[in-house]
């Protein structure tokens, strides 16, 4: 995607309708962390539900080897950053990965052994 396109710009070659770049650094520092850490567990989620076939035509998108990479990540994510974003922005966060977890146990034909399950290294065992 060009960088215009991805500015909500349509493409101009001859370089005239370009993006302020320096304005948009600036967007981007007045972002707050606890925005941008949730924002990325987000868009975990949401990738990894997809892999888990949970989305719409579910099991076209189903690979459960992706899905738990992308737990495994958010779980790393989740935990580090809980006691920099405080337990109102972790919670949900947690409770999402939780989720994940345990669909992703739901998911797999043969189930790994509590505490290896995508991302318990972080979480330790997940109980349903």
């Amino acid at each position: 995607m060009s960088d215009a396109a991805a500015a909500g710009q349509p493409f101009d070659p001859s370089g005239q309708n370009t993006p302020d770049f320096d304005s948009l650094t600036r967007d981007i520092a007045d972002v707050p962390a606890v925005e941008v850490i949730t924002t990325v567990a987000v868009h975990l989620m949401s990738s990894a539900a997809v892999n888990l076939g949970l989305a719409e035509d579910g099991e076209q998108h189903k690979d459960l080897d992706e899905a738990r990479k992308l737990i495994h990540a958010l779980a790393g994510l989740v935990t580090a950053s809980a006691t920099e974003i405080g337990s109102y922005h972790a919670a949900p966060l947690r409770d999402g990965l939780k989720s994940l977890q345990l669909a992703f146990r739901e998911a797999s034909t043969v189930p790994d052994e509590p505490g290896q399950g995508p991302g318990e290294k972080y979480t330790g065992p997940v109980h349903g």
